[in-house]
């Protein structure tokens, strides 16, 4: 037994020293940064930037990279990236991993997972490399965070208010309620929308204000719009003259949230009122 032991102390000092003349060691990788490229109401692009580090004397290939996303202990998805080069001798290379989530693949495959959710994540990384002497190794990371999905929030056009009322000129104050679908908060940045009352076309405006709704929240939003009925012509004064209509808007509103920037398509039908 004593003379096994010297056997094997004496193995693993030759292959230290083997190490030591030829500059021998295990590539290393780390996460430097994960962002979220892209994203929008059908899908989003998780960018992962891996620092990989050769700490030999020799140029190391990257045989594969074995990547997967899950969430809850439940496959997202996963992925092979081959051949993906070489990393110089006492060098270091960042290795770029775009990842795509199609939302209605998830909302197909887990039923309890909703639009508006927000889920949790862990990637999973192995790098596969190929080290003199000893062949291929691999190398692990891991790596969690959250991503969303999103959904559209609701507006209404609760009443619209007149603050000049004549048939050369109409001063009003929409008067909106958005609420927030979503478990995440949001930073209105813009709202454009199109005004129709019973049909007829009253005008564009814009949010002059910027505010934000909490995660599964309400805010009142108010718009100003000035048009000219002598330009719109006697049906639609004829409608303003009444006290309540019906309505559409029509456009877009521009958040920022947790995750990045979103636009999201904004389009309702309704009853409104009139307060003069």
């Amino acid at each position: 037994m004593a003379f096994f032991n010297k056997l094997t102390g004496c193995f693993t000092d030759i292959i230290e020293k083997i190490k030591e003349v030829i500059g021998f060691g295990i590539p290393t990788a780390f996460v430097t940064g994960i962002r979220i490229a892209s994203i929008d109401l059908k899908k989003a692009t998780l960018v992962f930037d891996v620092l990989v580090t050769n700490p030999s004397r020799f140029t190391i290939p990257l045989t594969d990279i074995n990547y997967l996303l899950e969430s809850d202990d439940r496959k997202l998805l996963s992925g092979l990236i081959p051949d993906s080069g070489t990393i110089s001798p006492k060098g270091s290379t960042t290795i770029v991993i775009p990842v795509t989530l199609v939302y209605e693949d998830i909302l197909n495959t887990f039923t309890d997972i909703r639009p508006g959710s927000v889920i949790p994540y862990k990637m999973k990384v192995e790098f596969g490399v190929e080290v003199p002497i000893f062949g291929k190794k691999t190398i692990p990371i891991e790596k969690s965070g959250e991503i969303p999905i999103p959904t559209i929030p609701l507006i209404s056009l609760e009443k619209i208010e007149f603050k000049k009322f004549s048939f050369e000129e109409c001063v009003v104050a929409e008067h909106l309620k958005l609420e927030n679908m979503n478990e995440f908060e949001m930073g209105v940045t813009s709202l454009e929308l199109e005004l129709q009352l019973s049909g007829k076309s009253i005008g564009s405006a814009g949010l002059e204000k910027t505010g934000s709704v909490g995660k599964s929240g309400v805010s009142m939003l108010v718009i100003p719009l000035t048009f000219r009925p002598v330009n719109l012509g006697m049906a639609v004064w004829e409608v303003l003259g009444g006290n309540e209509a019906t309505y559409a808007l029509k456009g877009n509103l521009g958040v920022d949230t947790p995750f990045g920037s979103m636009t999201f398509p904004m389009e309702k039908d309704g009853g409104t009122s009139f307060i003069k």
